[in-house]
């Protein structure tokens, strides 16, 4: 039979094309996106910046790690520890480098640190000289020398004057003079050396005589915040806390060195009024240097979502090819009754027909995707650089050279066409001798037991899906990786129970054609309802396409608006004062704004704590919220389920449900730089809270305000004073009503990209996939329209008419996209519903109007131009 469907495949070719396009372009998609997965995982970081001209860098442990009876379990540090001074005493020539929030006032996000750090990168003066008094700086950006400028850190706003401007490295900085810089950041961050690693790592390992090991401290060692030496604040520390290191199960242990660390012998403890002191360091050198870079995390992050976007693009991918090939496969085999008909008179048993069917899938799978295979890797840097403009990747990943991606792609490809086959060769070895030239005749019944019973259970998984998220876990559906499978199954649904909507669908979209004078109003409904397999099949492209764009964009645009609504409507302040960069709002600001007459004000400020879960074997690193409990309900509506916010002090903790705890059970915790901390359940939060738990100020340690509530008192007015008060302070004061429009702006424009991503890949896809099949239905109307002719129809009205057809199966596969739609969105808003009450059904139309635009466009097009060149012939028998 393979020689058979060799013949077959030269002879009929015309009726394999579109069977081969979208085989080659699905594997040559799934190989190009399986390259991008790759260059994201095996891409080499980018070369040390901050410190590239320091060969040896002494750094912080940056981990918390706790040892538990099932081994060690670790988690990176929301605030770092800071280095023993008496360390740069024990490496001659050591730099001493300090990182710490710095921003010129209107200027960008920028750093500060001490004048000698300058080096390290190096950064080089360009013009004037070095700082030399505590009102002088150097900067790289944002100034002039000689003009005097406002500088806003941790402590509050000061002015300096610049009197040089510093070549540009990893970020922008203020350099201040050495004694300035540690007393604006007591923490020392990194030692630079220019000495041998080894020799470094045992002055490291060196045991003065004055000091006492940091891992046999005292367990009545106070723990005292990271407050500015320019404005000290109180030490909110518990008294029973210990020295922060390696732990047991909560207790301090002597621990062994890791590779790359060293245990810090003689490491003083932590005193009052000074940082926390790492008792473990890091010595890096080469590579290892980078992972102190301020582009690490943001690396991270958008190495991390090219690996999510190319991850979700290449399922949508292998559904897509799924869907459209064995779609493209049951046409063509439809299109071939007559064929098999004849085969089955002269003798061909039902098991022959099939496995000439199956080796016709093969030979068109082996070459549509071998040739996919080969030629997808090209399109691996133009994904890239995409993903890269809209800042979804790093530009510096280096497309892979490896071949895996390749091999996936072609055996995939071959099993989608096998799979795809699978349920046309069946129905073309079920022609039985005796009713086949009646079967060749007459199109076959469109709905089939199997195709119902398929249909039928993929729309009962959907909704049955959707139902139990809406009960059960209404938070996860906001999560693409829950959303998106549903959509698959509304899609493939909708795509096999098609054929039971194209009758009424037709007869109700032509309706408006009755209107018209001629016989347009009969003639193109009837061409549709005639073959509704044949409708079907080339409304199912249209169906995709529409249905992907209209469910993922609304479902995005629900859930954006969802998460702004439960982080809007708790506020009940008047005014919300935002930083204008990363660092947060100093606290000379923070005084400023609780001195505004007739305003109460509430300060959040973001931290994290480590819980260790799973009866103790994970560790979790959990959002929370530093308030003052006194202004709290002021500020905001915060849903209490048990308990009472009152009771919120420094021993204490208000949860939400996520940490299955009970009222007044003792937590232990590890607050964010690593120091251990036993707080009391006092309040549980209801599931729709903003935060995940509120601690007291003197948990946030030396972290910044994200922002402040102002809520004004009866009869106070505050706006001028607020705008005052802000000032110079790199921050900006906004009305509810403003803040509330940011929010929503920003959530929608950071969830859409990586969807809109998504979709340009994918449409362009299902995009050739609906002219594929438009073209392989043309030769099917060739006698249709040459009968036309022969009856008296002129050229221009056959177009009309062919026009009319292509633009009405767009509309039934709009509808169909749109029915797939509507349930998959009533789904998701029965979810949303059980987290912020009542939201809108929101379809961007823009978008989704130009995709059925663009499917309309390419339908005419794909149906005109073969129409066109249709002379008068006899109706074929």
């Amino acid at each position: 039979m393979l020689r058979i469907a060799w013949s077959t495949l030269r002879v009929r070719w015309s009726s394999f094309a579109g069977t081969f396009v979208a085989l080659a372009f699905g594997a040559a998609l799934m190989a190009a996106l399986g390259q991008v997965l790759a260059s994201s995982i095996t891409s080499p970081d980018r070369g040390p910046q901050r410190y590239a001209a320091a060969p040896v860098v002494v750094a912080p442990d940056e981990r918390l790690t706790l040892r538990t009876p099932f081994g060690e379990r670790g988690a990176p540090l929301a605030e770092l520890r800071g280095l023993d001074p008496e360390l740069a005493r024990r490496i001659p020539g050591a730099v001493v480098d300090r990182i710490f929030a710095a921003q010129l006032a209107g200027g960008p996000p920028a750093v500060g640190r001490p004048w000698s750090a300058a080096r390290t990168a190096p950064q080089r003066l360009t013009s004037g000289r070095a700082p030399a008094a505590d009102d002088e700086i150097v900067v790289t950006t944002g100034a002039q020398v000689g003009r005097r400028v406002q500088v806003v850190t941790a402590a509050g706003s000061r002015s300096y004057r610049v009197v040089g401007i510093a070549s540009a490295g990893p970020q922008p900085t203020v350099f201040f003079t050495d004694g300035r810089a540690a007393r604006l950041s007591p923490r020392i961050d990194a030692l630079a050396v220019w000495r041998p690693a080894t020799e470094v790592r045992t002055a490291l390992a060196q045991a003065p005589a004055n000091h006492a090991s940091a891992d046999h401290a005292s367990a009545d060692q106070p723990t005292p915040d990271h407050a500015s030496a320019d404005q000290p604040t109180p030490d909110h520390a518990s008294a029973d806390q210990p020295t922060p290191g390696r732990t047991i199960m909560g207790q301090p242990t002597t621990g062994q060195a890791t590779p790359g660390q060293v245990i810090v012998s003689g490491a003083a403890p932590r005193q009052g009024g000074t940082p926390v002191i790492s008792t473990e360091v890091k010595v890096l050198t080469g590579q290892e240097r980078a992972l102190l870079d301020p582009s690490r995390e943001s690396d991270e992050q958008a190495r991390n979502n090219a690996n999510t976007i190319a991850g979700i693009a290449a399922g949508f991918a292998g559904f897509i090819a799924v869907f459209v090939v064995s779609s493209t496969f049951a046409f063509a085999v439809g299109q071939r009754q007559r064929e098999f008909a004849l085969l089955r008179t002269v003798g061909a048993t039902t098991g022959q027909v099939r496995r000439m069917v199956y080796g016709e899938a093969l030979l068109v799978a082996i070459a549509a995707s071998a040739l996919g295979a080969l030629t997808g890797p090209l399109a691996t840097r133009p994904i890239l650089d995409l993903l890269s403009s809209l800042g979804m990747a790093p530009a510096w990943l280096v497309p892979s050279a490896s071949s895996v991606p390749s091999y996936v792609a072609f055996g995939t490809g071959v099993l989608v066409a096998v799979l795809g086959v699978v349920v046309a060769a069946w129905r073309a070895g079920r022609v039985r001798p005796a009713e086949a030239l009646r079967q060749a005749a007459v199109e076959p019944r469109a709905m089939t037991p199997g195709r119902w019973i398929a249909g039928g259970g993929l729309l009962a998984t959907a909704v049955i899906s959707m139902a139990v998220n809406a009960v059960s876990d209404p938070s996860g559906a906001t999560n693409n990786k829950t959303f998106m499978p549903i959509v698959m199954l509304l899609i493939a649904a909708a795509g096999l129970l098609a054929p039971v909507v194209v009758r009424p669908a037709a007869n109700l979209l032509a309706a408006p054609l009755g209107r018209l004078r001629g016989a347009g109003a009969l003639v193109v409904p009837a061409g549709a309802v005639a073959s509704t397999r044949r409708t079907a099949a080339t409304a199912a492209p249209v169906l995709m396409t529409v249905a992907l764009a209209a469910t993922l964009l609304g479902g995005a645009a629900m859930t954006d608006a969802t998460k702004a609504a439960m982080r809007i409507d708790p506020v009940r302040a008047n005014y919300v004062v935002l930083p204008s960069g990363p660092a947060g709002l100093d606290r000379q600001l923070s005084e400023r704004l609780r001195a505004v007459p007739g305003a109460d004000v509430t300060t959040v400020t973001p931290t994290s704590l480590y819980t260790l879960e799973g009866a103790g074997t994970q560790l979790i690193q959990r959002p929370a919220e530093a308030v003052n409990p006194a202004t709290l309900t002021t500020a905001l509506s915060v849903p209490v389920t048990a308990g009472s916010l009152k009771e919120l002090r420094d021993d204490t903790i208000a949860v939400s449900p996520t940490w299955e705890v009970s009222l007044g059970q003792r937590v232990r915790l590890w607050r964010a730089d690593g120091s251990p901390v036993s707080l009391t359940v006092v309040a549980l939060l209801g599931a729709d809270s903003t935060a995940d738990a509120y601690v007291s100020p003197s948990h946030a340690l030396s972290a910044l305000p994200s922002l402040a509530y102002v809520k004004l008192r009866p009869g106070a007015s505050a706006c001028k004073a607020l705008e005052q008060a802000v000032t110079g302070h790199n921050a900006r004061s906004m009305t509810k009503s403003a803040w509330a429009e940011t929010v929503t702006d920003r959530a929608a424009s950071a969830s859409r990209l990586g969807l809109l991503a998504v979709l340009g890949i994918m449409l362009s896809y299902t995009v050739i996939a609906q002219v594929n099949t438009l073209l392989m239905a043309a030769p099917d109307r060739t006698g249709e329209h040459g009968a036309l002719r022969l009856l008296g129809a002129t050229k221009g009205q056959v177009l009309r008419y062919v026009v009319a057809e292509a633009l009405l199966v767009v509309a039934v596969g709009v509808l169909l996209a749109a029915l797939a739609t509507a349930l998959g969105l009533l789904g998701l808003y029965a979810a949303l519903l059980q987290l912020a009450g009542p939201v809108a059904i929101e379809v961007p139309w823009q978008p989704v109007i130009g995709v059925i635009a663009l499917c309309s466009v390419l339908a005419v097009l794909a149906a005109v131009l073969p129409a066109s060149r249709v002379r008068a012939v006899a109706i074929p028998r």
